[in-house]
């Protein structure tokens, strides 16, 4: 095959899911339902969230730039995943696919800090109740999530400017969407000091958010137990549904390289990007009933007018 670098690769082909018919009809009816509810449940979210002052709380602020991030995150890659189910031009220009790789990853990673801020939130107000108040200011709970956008897109930069100036020998992604593992697939000039950057995004990115967060609930859940409430079997479906996004993640890209199945991990990364957007804004707040009054509210308000 004739060696390109990356200055003649002016677009890339989005093999998708699948290049059956049926299935790809399949996938467009999954992703469709999947996007739809991750838009309405996420964006009602953050309405009800902004327009209720009792849920103007630090664990609100964070749960609403959650569901900002999800709601971000499916609609970077869920339309032109929609469009090359039922289109023959399955094509991405290699400035969109620049975007989309760093916009993803952006949102990713900041989604990881989020999660972990969260955990560290929950188990201060859990653990400590009375000094909740004090240790987690407005100033520090915004100065918080500020920090996990800075830290997420300054990583997905980083990342981002160095997959995009390998070489590659062929424009075809084996996958949905412009991600990591495929694009390093196609190149064949990655060097020991691409892979050391890969460990280090690997690393403080997912690992170490992952324990840190695995930690913290851990320690909840042996609060709670303690404590014998019934709030424990809530707290579970939080790690439930982080143990799924995470466990996703670190199952493609923790093992070598050498056992990689494209095949395979694209279907996984389904979990983290499509399952987990849409589960979110149902397990961590519209079962509450915190949330359910002001939606009611919100609602009888709308329907009044």
């Amino acid at each position: 095959m004739e060696e390109k670098n990356h200055s003649s690769v002016t677009s890339f082909i989005l093999l998708g899911l699948t290049t059956h018919p049926k299935l790809q009809l399949l996938w467009f009816k999954v992703f469709t339902f999947a996007y739809i509810t991750t838009l309405i449940s996420n964006i009602t979210l953050i309405v009800v969230i902004c327009c209720s002052s009792r849920l103007h709380t630090p664990m609100y602020f964070f749960i609403g730039n959650l569901s900002f991030l999800d709601f971000l995150y499916s609609s970077i890659y869920t339309p032109k995943t929609l469009l090359n189910c039922i289109s023959e031009d399955k094509s991405i220009s290699f400035a969109g696919c620049a975007a989309q790789f760093l916009v993803s990853g952006g949102l990713a990673y900041t989604k990881c800090y989020l999660l972990e801020v969260m955990a560290y939130d929950r188990y201060v107000a859990i653990s400590n109740p009375l000094l909740h108040a004090a240790a987690m200011s407005k100033r520090l709970y915004i100065g918080l999530v500020a920090t996990s956008y800075l830290s997420g897109f300054d990583n997905s930069s980083l990342i981002t400017s160095y997959t995009l100036t390998l070489s590659f020998c062929d424009n075809i992604i084996d996958d949905f969407f412009c991600n990591l593992l495929p694009l390093v697939k196609l190149s064949w000039d990655v060097t020991d000091s691409y892979q050391s950057l890969l460990y280090f995004i690997l690393t403080f990115n997912i690992i170490l958010p992952s324990a840190l967060i695995l930690m913290s609930y851990i320690s909840i859940l042996v609060v709670i137990l303690k404590m014998h409430s019934t709030e424990g079997q809530c707290k579970a479906s939080h790690l439930t549904i982080i143990t799924l996004y995470y466990g996703s993640i670190l199952f493609i890209y923790t093992r070598p390289s050498s056992s990689y199945v494209l095949e395979r991990d694209k279907v996984v990364s389904v979990l983290y990007t499509v399952l987990t957007p849409m589960l979110n804004p149902f397990i961590y707040s519209l079962r509450n009933q915190e949330v359910k009054e002001p939606l009611k509210t919100l609602l009888k308000t709308q329907t009044a007018s």
